[in-house]
């Protein structure tokens, strides 16, 4: 790979190549768009129209698309060559500003959840200057790729970018107000950085194209428990093997061509399991970026052989995987509102921000619950390598400590705030010597951001992002309306807000143990967000409270809202109807026979056996355990069967998905438990599929 500064970013149109062909005004104006919000006028994108098709010609890029986040798993991408007819008829390239700024998929086929009819075809990609275009480079083939949002022909979001892009714009606003008001006046641009720590497993491609369930669902629908599995626990942070290492190299070096800051990798808890974690960026380039990888991951795996699994849950009795987002806020200055300071002011910040955090989780954790929830996800959260689908927040010792005073205290002087805020001071040397990781807390704070434990492998991390957003605008909003109400010394009128504020959100604060079953009769005392299914997560986003708080905020509308939770439920039914389908076919066509041939091959060896003389007892037993499993299977494919029809009868959305995720649910789990129990007695060479030995522990 050589030197990674060599290579780093060399598929990116960065700042480095637009210096050096764009002209200095047209920089200037792009960076100022970029950094400060201001608006691009036509003669700007008129430049970088030119500029990013010789730059793209140049390296070999016959097409462009417009690459947008529509609300499915993954990215959408429509390829246009670079031709056109010149006035005399002949082909020539080309590439027009509108053709940056805007395109028209086809948007009939994309999710839209009631906003659109089939036959309202429209559909409007709009270019992201926020976010660097860059080229896709895969030998045969290579696209300028232009990052873009995508809406309706109306105006309304379709894709997964545009709230977050709001939701920033919300928190802005309300931030820059709360500092001006704390008597800042340096911050003039909120900036929002995120860092996605992306867990995932590797497993033979040739094993896994046996199996029906990986290839389609993308995790193990049936599979007895391995030998050893993580029993030893000799897999985290153990030597990466050969195989793996030559991938992982071969990633990184792909991923820095696309400047993806990939900066550390190991091998996590379960056999097969691994991390990626980037630096630390700009939000909505962390959530791109992170698509990027993904993407990555996968072309390259194919060309080492393995299938990657994004899956939240692919291994019955394993860890699963997150993408553990961190999250935190600061502005145009370079200050970080979570980093504690010598500066007064700036600790001042940091409380009021800690503040706004707690009242927005407090009063709306259902919408980060909503935000975190699939049916892959629901397989992971609880399952003590991820964190219960109750949502707190944990501070640490040090910081409870320094927020119980504040709440305890009967008067604010300047000798307390002095106190306050040398207790302040010596919290980031505490909270990386003394203080410990609390890793089963949904909302950990670590140092100087919160981290987000409980977003799923496979999630798009825009819809959790967006929420964190507008859960701190929220809160800010809060903060001003209270402190506009006070008159005299800021700072102690922030403290004085502040003390109100750790009182009213105590609930939501949680040091203990979250995994402990004392803790979910705690949280329920509490008060707190709790309910069993992801279709009641989803139902929840559109109450009126949530519905109030988007249109507030000027994120989402009603219709926007409402349609949101429907493609939610309509992703989540398709989900567990695939399952479903899967497993019943897999069961049908290859569990069945292979329980058959075992029994038609127990049956001769008890027939040999009695012609021999042998007691044959043993023989016959296993024979009657076959006989019983396969009528009892054969039951129960027939109850699955019944089930799907019963569902399709269903017409309200919400009902259907309930019944999936409860009825439906312990249908196939039951279905499991037989099929599992099989795997151990069925004879090897007859048992259709790979094993979790035989795909954990093959490499």
């Amino acid at each position: 790979m050589g030197k990674i500064t060599n290579h780093y970013g060399e598929l990116v149109f960065n700042h480095h190549q637009m210096k050096e062909r764009l002209s200095p005004d047209t920089f200037k104006k792009y960076q100022d768009s970029v950094h400060y919000g201001a608006s691009l006028d036509e003669s700007v994108a008129v430049d970088i129209a030119r500029a990013v098709k010789e730059w793209a010609i140049e390296n070999g890029a016959t097409h462009f698309t417009h690459w947008f986040q529509p609300q499915r798993n993954g990215t959408a991408e429509k390829h246009d060559a670079f031709i056109h007819y010149n006035d005399q008829g002949e082909v020539i390239e080309k590439f027009s500003t509108a053709q940056l700024i805007q395109s028209e998929p086809d948007a009939s086929s994309f999710p839209s959840g009631g906003i659109r009819s089939t036959f309202e075809a429209r559909g409007y990609t709009a270019w992201d200057p926020t976010s660097p275009m860059f080229l896709r480079d895969e030998g045969s083939s290579c696209s300028l790729i232009i990052p873009s949002i995508y809406l309706s022909w109306t105006g309304e979001a379709l894709d997964m970018k545009t709230p977050l892009h709001r939701s920033l714009k919300a928190l802005n606003n309300r931030a820059i107000a709360l500092q001006k008001l704390l008597g800042n006046r340096y911050a003039k641009r909120i900036n929002v950085y995120s860092g996605m720590e992306q867990e995932y497993f590797l497993v033979p491609l040739d094993m896994a194209m046996h199996r029906p369930d990986l290839m389609i669902c993308g995790r193990t629908l049936f599979g007895a428990p391995p030998v050893k599995g993580q029993l030893m626990e000799d897999h985290y942070f153990g030597s990466i093997r050969p195989r793996v290492s030559a991938f992982m190299t071969a990633l990184d070096a792909e991923l820095y061509r696309y400047g993806i800051p990939a900066k550390t990798k190991h091998n996590e808890v379960a056999p097969n399991q691994f991390e990626l974690a980037p630096l630390y960026e700009d939000i909505s380039l962390a959530i791109d970026h992170n698509l990027q990888m993904m993407d990555v991951m996968r072309r390259i795996a194919e060309e080492h052989d393995f299938l990657i699994l994004h899956h939240e849950k692919p291994f019955a009795g394993l860890n699963g995987s997150g993408k553990h987002m961190n999250w935190s806020i600061g502005d145009n200055t370079g200050t970080n509102y979570l980093e504690p300071s010598r500066s007064p002011l700036k600790n001042i910040a940091f409380l009021m921000t800690l503040g706004a955090i707690l009242l927005g989780v407090h009063r709306f954790s259902g919408l980060l619950r909503a935000a975190i929830s699939d049916a892959g996800n629901e397989h992971r959260m609880g399952s003590h390598e991820a964190p219960p689908a109750i949502l707190s927040i944990y501070m640490g010792d040090y910081l409870t400590d320094i927020l119980d005073s504040i709440e305890h205290a009967k008067r604010f002087t300047d000798k307390t705030l002095s106190t306050i805020n040398h207790g302040i001071e010596g919290l980031p040397k505490v909270m990386k010597d003394i203080s410990d990781r609390n890793r089963t807390s949904p909302i950990a704070f670590t140092g100087n951001k919160f981290e987000l434990r409980a977003l799923g492998a496979s999630a798009n991390g825009a819809d959790a992002a967006k929420v964190m957003n507008m859960l701190c605008a929220y809160g800010y909003d809060q903060l001003i309306q209270r402190l506009s109400q006070k008159k005299g010394d800021v700072k102690k009128n922030a403290l004085m807000v502040l003390k109100e504020v750790l009182k009213e959100t105590k609930a939501i604060r949680f040091e203990g143990n979250n995994y402990s079953t004392d803790w979910h009769a705690e949280a329920k005392k509490r008060q707190l967000f709790m309910v069993d299914t992801t279709p009641q997560a989803y139902e929840y986003s559109r109450n009126e409270a949530c519905i109030e708080l988007h249109e507030s905020l000027e994120v989402l509308t009603r219709r926007e809202v409402e349609s949101r939770a429907d493609i939610k439920l309509d992703a989540y039914i398709n989900t567990k109807v695939v399952e479903y389908r899967v497993a019943i076919d897999m069961v049908r066509r290859h569990v069945m026979p292979a329980i058959m041939k075992h029994m038609t091959d127990l049956g001769n060896a008890f027939t040999a056996g009695r012609a021999m003389s042998f007691n044959a007892i043993s023989v016959q037993n296993d024979a009657r355990l076959c006989d019983e499993l396969y009528s009892k299977i054969q039951t129960k494919i027939t109850y699955l069967l019944n089930f799907i029809k019963s569902c399709d009868a269903i017409d309200d959305k919400f009902e259907r998905a309930q019944d999936m995720a409860t009825k439906g649910a312990q249908l196939l789990q039951s279905l499991r438990d037989d099929v599992d129990m099989a795997e151990t007695v069925v004879a090897a060479d007859h048992w259709p599929f790979p094993t979790y030995d035989d795909l954990l522990l093959s490499f």
